[in-house]
């Protein structure tokens, strides 16, 4: 069935889940042409797939099986009438809880229009199991994809870019105006592709590594050895005499090495 032929009054976007559902299909192909493959991975896991505007699309590729993830029952729903084929493989429930285990014999990797009031804590879920993540392509806000894709030194530069940059090459793809969507959003939104770096261990304890990045961008414009009081007294280095934009993922990690050998 073709999708514009569908009949979207059928769900109903609610404010509460974030939704906006994507209606522009000429951005949704982009989207899903954003997967490059990268890992050979056989299976993809499309999160909040809605009305099935990136489905319909996911479904024309061969190289994978497409999963879907979706916690609005109305949703499931329309896609278990709408996607018959798809129907073994639809996944009622929320991804932040979500267990691949359950799903999932190997690695697959995550596409989706997130909603953006839970963008970042899907990253964070992602990056608990990224050794089976090997490639994200999302859209979500665009001033967070530019954040998350931003190098150091640039005033985006935040904690999402340093956790996932330490693992993932990120590349920002498109900008989607706020017109290609049903409702439309206040703001502009932009696409995003994240591929699993070579990076299997930090060479630091990942836990203080996060700690250690969240508490520098706390106070991001203090030096770091004001920003880092909460932790320690760090003894004298140079990468303490700047601000936590400025560094790249493998000064955090000698940070974390030093504050690993902090007393108590």
């Amino acid at each position: 069935m073709n999708y514009k032929n569908r009949d979207d009054s059928k769900v109903r976007a609610k404010k509460h889940l974030g939704q906006h559902f994507l209606k522009d299909l000429f951005v949704a192909q982009r989207i899903v042409d954003g997967l490059s493959g990268h890992g050979d991975y056989e299976q993809v896991l499309e999160i909040g797939p809605g009305m099935g505007v990136l489905t319909q699309y996911l479904l024309n590729k061969t190289a994978f099986t497409t999963h879907v993830i979706e916690i609005d029952v109305e949703s499931v729903a329309y896609l278990q009438k709408n996607y018959e084929e798809l129907a073994p493989r639809i996944i009622e429930g929320d991804f932040l809880k979500f267990n691949p285990d359950e799903f999932f014999s190997g690695s697959f990797a995550i596409i989706g229009n997130f909603p953006y009031n839970i963008s970042s804590q899907i990253f964070f879920r992602a990056l608990q199991i990224r050794d089976r993540i090997p490639e994200v392509v999302c859209m979500l806000q665009k001033e967070v994809a530019q954040r998350i894709a931003s190098p150091p030194g640039n005033k985006d530069y935040g904690i999402l870019s340093v956790l996932l940059q330490a693992f993932y090459d990120i590349d920002y793809l498109i900008t989607v105006p706020p017109g290609a969507f049903n409702p439309p959003p206040k703001v502009q939104s932009g696409v995003i592709r994240l591929r699993r770096n070579a990076v299997t261990d930090l060479d630091c304890d990942e836990k203080l590594f996060f700690r250690v990045v969240k508490t520098a961008f706390n106070q991001r414009r203090k030096t770091l050895r004001n920003a880092l009081k909460p932790i320690g007294e760090f003894p004298d280095h140079p990468l303490l005499t700047k601000r936590a934009e400025q560094l790249a993922v493998s000064d955090f990690v000698i940070l974390t090495q030093i504050a690993q050998r902090l007393p108590g």
